[in-house]
């Protein structure tokens, strides 16, 4: 598994996922516990959604 997510985005997911279990708990919205997926992928550094588009936030090593 390489990974696929960058700084920036963990840092936004990592808020997004905080947010929305939250809003599950302050509510009772059983949706909100789908906070946990952002929570996870940021905490792996790897999204499966990124994959069929070749997508990647990580900074690439530029050759010298």
């Amino acid at each position: 598994m390489k990974k696929n997510v960058g700084g920036f985005d963990k840092i936004l997911r990592i808020a997004a996922g905080v947010a929305l279990i939250g809003y599950a708990l302050y509510s009772g919205e059983w949706w909100g516990y789908l906070g946990v997926v952002p929570l996870v992928t940021a905490f792996i550094g790897w999204c499966p959604a990124y994959l069929p588009f070749g997508l990647s936030t990580c900074k690439t090593k530029e050759s010298k």
